[in-house]
């Protein structure tokens, strides 16, 4: 991916967004900075911050997300990713990977 103004200037306008909104530290130095980002932004509830995901899926190397919405999604799309919203306690080890809990 390569790592232009816009780019930046998107990643930078996110960070802010999600660290008032989610209190997530996310910093741009990690390897996964972007799919961190994009995944924080399914979690929100404000319409302008999955704006910004969606504004950066395009502008990075993410495929599908600039498509037309008269066209069927493709698969790997940011609006096909499942979020899992309250689920309920499982019996079984937790662990967090990544800031999802894993079942084991």
């Amino acid at each position: 991916m390569e790592l232009n103004k816009a780019v930046l200037d998107c990643m930078q306008a996110l960070r802010r967004r999600l660290r008032e909104e989610l209190n997530l530290d996310i910093r741009l130095s990690q390897p996964d900075v972007v799919e961190a980002m994009l995944l924080a932004c399914l979690r929100s509830n404000d319409q302008d911050t999955r704006n910004l995901g969606i504004r950066l899926a395009e502008l990075s190397d993410f495929h599908g997300a600039s498509k037309p919405a008269t066209s069927a999604p493709s698969r790997g799309t940011i609006a096909e990713i499942p979020v899992a919203v309250n689920e309920p306690p499982r019996e079984g080890s937790v662990r967090m990977y990544r800031g999802q809990r894993v079942y084991a």
